[in-house]
């Protein structure tokens, strides 16, 4: 019995877990024909990441809508992938996700540019933490499809360190060597 009374309940363990933040998304109201009337429930779509990195989304039904962004919140939390980026702020390449007839596109931007994005797209970049990046949707705009064509974009993601890691090399052999480098000012005399 004191073994019981020492283990931690899995309810503390989630939180001390570092806070997430997320963004309702979407939510759709939808209604079944029943014998005596129409009986509604809620769909509600959530992003949840913690702006470091992190980033994933869920989906939830209910009869009740804080049940329904309760219920997507934890789906989130349980689905979230890692993302590297370029100086915290960035993509390190430009990418292309896709997911049914959603397909997007997405771009390292420089410093300053900001999030140019469109909805359920923007909520993923906030809650991942990019704050520069240029993006484009084609194709579906239904918000389920464009977030999970966004998420299959961030998964194709490489970083530098895990392109040289994997062939065997330093990252100072995998990136593109400045040509913005001061010359040097005793050949020109």
């Amino acid at each position: 019995m004191a073994e019981r009374e020492n283990r931690r309940p899995r309810r503390d363990r989630e939180e001390a877990a570092p806070e997430f933040a997320d963004r309702l998304v979407a939510i759709n109201r939808v209604s079944k024909t029943v014998k005596g009337g129409k009986r509604f429930g809620f769909a509600a779509l959530v992003v949840v990441g913690d702006q470091k990195g992190r980033v994933g989304f869920g989906k939830g039904k209910a009869k009740e809508v804080p049940e329904a962004i309760r219920k997507a919140t934890e789906q989130a939390k349980r689905g979230m992938i890692r993302v590297q980026l370029r100086e915290g702020r960035t993509l390190h390449h430009d990418m292309e996700g896709r997911h049914g007839a959603g397909r997007v596109v997405m771009r390292a931007a420089p410093e300053g540019t900001g999030i140019i994005a469109g909805g359920p797209m923007r909520a993923v970049f906030e809650m991942l933490g990019i704050k520069d990046v240029v993006s484009k949707s084609l194709g579906s705009q239904n918000p389920y499809n464009m977030i999970r064509a966004t998420m299959d974009g961030l998964k194709k993601e490489q970083s530098p360190r895990s392109v040289a890691q994997r062939r065997g090399k330093k990252v100072a052999d995998i990136l593109p060597k400045r040509e913005d480098a001061p010359a040097d000012v005793t050949e020109e005399a």
